[in-house]
């Protein structure tokens, strides 16, 4: 009787214990949440894979020893918004349509897009995987993500902040800190975390192995070892897809081509320059801008929109310029070369498979088998691990997550 009585008690303490959990939520004999792991996408801007090798990265190398890691090759072109958009969508940018940093779109001749657009017109063919979420009712929060302040039909992450570049890295953690000590039912189950400092640091620097640049990784990968103590103090399993958008090369104010010396400025409209041009000639001198651009140049190709190399995977898409110029690795095009060019600085955009613009990624947490270095892969395959991480039914993408399917060979 005695021992039927303490077994009666024990379950009556154990249901009052469960009284207490909100929908979704379970817990401990002794009242503690046990908590269901949150998916965190991580983007260190700029991130070359063998910055790891640096030495000054502990809290992604163990990561990295826990998990998988590896090379992965952006989409074309190699810039921070078209393949930032590529990640949380799966598609490649003339898929998803922001086929570049700068962009024109012939149904809005007089607008011109720019990294702080955040009109739905200019985003809103492909959905990223936020919003796809919302509408499944799995709960998202960005703590900036290009994309992410843009409204979907009236759909937005649950929780997002705007841009702004002058929030320390420091803020950016401390504000998924506190996301993650909500209560249950308004707690995020996807998060992106978006560092821009080692992408900065790159530019102004160049990528080789010198102390501002290092100094930047350093403190970004700090910054991943505060949130992962974090998230261990509150007892918050995580699952870290921790990606790059491109890599980075050394420039030089030796290696520019002067687009004036090919043909007069007057003669076209230059829609973007730097690592590539994108040239859209005048109504009336089609001919003349297509016999000076198209046709052969030292330490540059250039093609009409069209026959661009189908190795790129690029040029379907309207909004990619009618003349696309691409300069050898490390040359860079400008009518006018700007001010800063005057030394060794980096910089992007090149040929996607070339080693310099080679991206970073890693993935680690409890859904994740300890599997080392992979080959590389194209980045259109990360929104399909995101999915099944985060219990998305994803939509059609052009990857399907093949890369990974030895990651969940063990999962539980």
């Amino acid at each position: 009787m005695i021992r039927h009585g303490l077994q009666t008690l024990f379950f009556l303490i154990l249901l009052a214990g469960c009284a207490h959990a909100q929908p979704g939520e379970t817990v401990q004999p002794n009242g503690a949440e046990i908590r269901e792991p949150v998916t965190i996408l991580v983007s260190v801007d700029g991130f070359r894979p063998d910055y790891l090798n640096r030495g000054m990265t502990p809290n992604l190398s163990r990561l990295a020893k826990n998990g998988a890691f590896g090379p992965m090759r952006p989409a074309f072109p190699t810039k921070t918004f078209p393949n930032h958009w590529t990640l949380v969508t799966g598609k490649r940018p003339d898929n998803h349509g922001i086929v570049g940093n700068k962009m024109e779109d012939t149904a809005r001749p007089d607008e011109v897009f720019r990294m702080s657009s955040t009109d739905p017109f200019w985003w809103d063919q492909a959905e990223p995987i936020w919003i796809t979420a919302e509408e499944q009712g799995i709960r998202s929060a960005t703590m900036f993500w290009p994309g992410s302040e843009v409204e979907f039909d009236g759909k937005r992450p649950s929780d997002w902040w705007p841009f702004d570049q002058k929030l320390s890295n420091d803020r950016r953690v401390r504000a998924v800190i506190d996301w993650m000590r909500r209560p249950v039912e308004i707690r995020p189950k996807l998060i992106t975390l978006y560092f821009d400092t080692v992408d900065t640091a790159g530019h102004f620097y160049g990528p080789g192995d010198g102390p501002k640049l290092n100094a930047a990784i350093a403190e970004v990968d700090e910054r991943i070892g505060d949130l992962m103590r974090a998230l261990n103090a509150l007892d918050q399993p995580a699952n870290f897809v921790v990606v790059s958008d491109h890599g980075m090369t050394e420039l030089s104010p030796m290696r520019v081509i002067y687009l004036d010396r090919i043909l007069a400025r007057d003669q076209y409209r230059l829609i973007t320059d730097g690592s590539y041009a994108g040239i859209q000639p005048l109504d009336d001198n089609i001919d003349a801008v297509r016999a000076a651009f198209v046709r052969p140049h030292e330490q540059m190709e250039c093609w009409d929109r069209e026959d661009i190399p189908d190795h790129f995977q690029f040029g379907k898409n309207p909004r990619v310029p009618s003349v696309f110029c691409l300069p050898e690795m490390g040359w860079v095009v400008y009518q006018d070369v700007p001010e800063w060019l005057t030394g060794v600085h980096g910089g992007h955009g090149y040929d996607h498979r070339h080693p310099d613009m080679t991206a970073f990624f890693l993935a680690s947490g409890p859904k994740i088998k300890k599997a080392g270095q992979l080959p590389i892969f194209d980045n259109v395959h990360i929104y399909s691990l995101l999915a099944k991480l985060a219990g998305v039914e994803e939509n059609e993408s052009d990857g399907n997550g093949s890369p990974f399917h030895m990651l969940f060979a063990t999962q539980k």
